[in-house]
């Protein structure tokens, strides 16, 4: 206790923990939604800057197929109608690939057989718990006779 707390009562002094500590709580508080929100327009910013270079792959990816048409063409000396079904394949066939890994992926995904184990055997030893019926007081058990 300090020189100028001597003179304060208890009351006084638990009444001066609590606001200092109720001021304590809403400066962390304020800390947390400072810090949130500085996280948030980091995120936001991410997200714009990895929408922005997604819809650049999806506009970049025709002109690679053309671009890969146009070098088959020229490469092989064929039409570049059949230059173009080429590379349409190639991307069904990569679709197909990649359909077949997912497939393989998922398929490997079980149900979580731990948690459900568990589960049940907590449901057992609560089945077996019996509630315990609360005593009626004398004036209300004799009232609904």
């Amino acid at each position: 206790m300090t020189a100028a707390d001597e003179g304060r009562s208890l009351g006084e002094l638990v009444a001066s923990a609590t606001a200092e500590l109720s001021g304590l709580v809403h400066d962390e508080i304020a800390l947390a939604k400072a810090e949130v929100r500085q996280d948030v327009r980091r995120a936001l910013l991410g997200s714009v800057a990895g929408m922005v270079g997604a819809v650049l792959t999806i506009f970049a990816v025709p002109l690679f197929s053309f671009a890969l048409a146009f070098w088959i063409h020229n490469w092989w000396g064929i039409s570049l109608a059949l230059s173009c079904t080429i590379v349409g394949g190639l991307y069904v066939l990569l679709a197909l690939v990649l359909f077949l890994l997912a497939k393989a992926k998922f398929g490997r995904i079980a149900p979580p057989e731990r948690s459900i184990r568990s589960a049940k055997e907590s449901a057992a030893v609560l089945s077996g718990v019996r509630s315990r019926p609360r005593g009626v007081p004398a004036d209300e058990a004799g009232s609904s006779v």
